[in-house]
């Protein structure tokens, strides 16, 4: 079987080191589900810290001569990476589907998305441009040069097991560095096949390695001494922990966490599009993402019929396998997750929310499989258990506000700042949101303002880890570190000894 190969027979997830597919050898697994029937589909062999230490020496060897290679030829590599990915977008996406459970619709724009950052890294020659100032002093030369870090590891998440990886992996090896990506254990097997169109694309053996593993190998990058970086996009509790791990051994670290996205509904808004825009951002891929919307704050009376709009259009939405055609929303991605988000739903009168749309009501949820229905919670407090936490699930809260300051400071008391929006028709009124917004990430009337790549994508607050967001100009900040050179070739014969602190003369 090849090692892309999706199927429902249980099959083991290896390593992939060196160029090559390498067993795990210690011992240690775990299950990968298909959310869609809830029957295992797959084991993935955890790495332990030897193991681990193995691939991080390859790549360490690796190194050497990646990073001696040519700009043109680094751009080359992800110009036919580009293609790779592009012309096996399907073929993706269904891998996705089959171990995440999103659609292949919200697959392929996972697909996209990922590949839009390939196409900013075949830029590398232009980007990795340093300065040159000319006769800094007389006969001196002054120029500074970005030079790549050595072994960097990402770290990343369920939700998103493509395009993630290709937010990080895609500048780090164009900046000349040998990269080691630690997948979710959840949905695992797509790494694989991107190692495979990488080797294709013409990457060295020992430039791009993937490590499946747990907190054992997630514990020994942190420490390892030849790790030189770590990029990691997860919950905000293992966020902190690994930022501050990293960093007190010396690492550079990027860690995104945990995300409170609130929509803000101003009463000169279109509610058609603001409704259009809640319900899609709120329950698209089964609201596991991190910038899904899961809170909307209703200024004044826009509420009632804001509420009435967005429970018209989420009734109708089609919950289902994601490989069915025609459904829109698919299971989420382990049974305990499933049940943990039935819990906020289940407990949130008790905290004196209304259930507007119960998800348990949803036939889906009797079904086999790991789903939910949509579910929407109206006359939500910040104080509430359901408002606090990240659910990371199909549930949309609705707070009202009765005033626009009223609203800003709920959003800004958050301990979440990753993405945010506002929905009006006041163009001044938007202004001065964005002005005023504790965000890092702002969508006026677009709900999920995820950056271009040829931008940075990160939050504030508890929502990032770190001085750099992730991809962009940003990303090739950090896996670069800066050289500045002060060159002179003078005459011999003036030269002369001189203890006096150099001057610009």
């Amino acid at each position: 079987m090849a090692i892309a190969d999706v199927s429902t027979q249980v099959r083991t997830v290896s390593h992939w080191i060196g160029g090559k597919l390498v067993a795990s050898e210690s011992g240690r697994s775990g299950t990968v589900w298909n959310p869609a029937t809830g029957q295992a589909q797959a084991k993935v062999g955890f790495a332990s810290a030897t193991e681990v230490d193995q691939a991080v020496e390859i790549a360490k060897q690796a190194f050497v001569e990646w990073r001696a290679s040519a700009l043109s030829r680094r751009a080359e590599v992800m110009f036919k990476l580009r293609e790779l990915v592009d012309a096996n977008r399907r073929r993706i996406a269904e891998m996705l589907t089959a171990e995440h459970g999103k659609t292949v619709p919200d697959a392929m724009g996972e697909v996209a998305r990922g590949l839009e950052n390939i196409e900013f890294a075949c830029g590398i020659p232009n980007l990795l441009k340093g300065g040159f100032s000319e006769q800094a002093s007389r006969g001196i030369d002054v120029y500074q040069i970005r030079q790549p870090l050595g072994v960097v590891v990402g770290i990343t998440p369920f939700n998103f097991p493509a395009m993630v990886p290709m937010w990080m992996f895609a500048n780090a090896i164009a900046c000349g560095n040998t990269f080691i990506l630690k997948p979710s254990e959840k949905d695992p097997s797509v790494s694989l096949y991107m190692a495979e169109l990488l080797k294709k694309a013409g990457v060295p053996d020992g430039v791009f390695n993937v490590v499946q593993g747990d907190k054992v190998a997630v514990d020994r990058f942190l420490e390892h001494p030849d790790v030189k970086a770590i990029s990691f996009v997860g919950s905000t509790p293992v966020a902190r922990s690994i930022y501050q791990t990293g960093t007190r051994n010396g690492k550079r670290v990027q860690a995104l966490g945990g995300a409170k996205n609130h929509m803000l509904v101003l009463p000169d808004a279109d509610l058609g599009m603001a409704a259009d825009a809640a319900v899609s951002a709120a329950y698209g891929s089964a609201g596991e993402r991190c910038m899904a919307i899961s809170v909307v704050v209703a200024v004044g009376g826009v509420a009632d019929p804001l509420i009435a709009a967005i429970r018209e259009r989420m009734t109708k939405i089609k919950v289902g396998p994601g490989m069915e055609e025609g459904n829109e929303m698919g299971p989420l991605i382990t049974r305990e997750h499933r049940d943990r988000v039935a819990s906020y739903v289940a407990n949130a009168a008790s905290e004196g929310a209304t259930v507007a749309v119960d998800g348990r009501q949803d036939p889906a949820f009797k079904r086999d499989g790991f789903f939910l229905g949509t579910s929407l919670l109206d006359h939500v407090e910040p104080d509430m258990r359901c408002y606090r936490d990240e659910i990371f699930g199909p549930v949309l809260s609705v707070v009202r506000a009765d005033t626009y300051d009223r609203a800003l400071r709920i959003i800004n008391e958050n301990p979440y700042g990753n993405g945010v929006a506002i929905f009006t028709r006041d163009g001044g009124a938007a202004r001065q949101f964005q002005f005023d917004v504790d965000a890092g990430m702002v969508g006026v009337n677009v709900p999920i303002p995820v950056p271009v790549s040829y931008y940075s994508f990160g939050g504030w607050k508890a929502s990032l880890f770190g001085d750099l967001h992730i991809y962009g100009p940003e990303g090739v900040q950090f896996y670069t570190r800066t050289k500045v050179v002060t060159s002179r070739w003078p005459d011999p014969g003036t030269s002369k000894v001189d203890l006096g602190f150099p001057q610009v003369r």
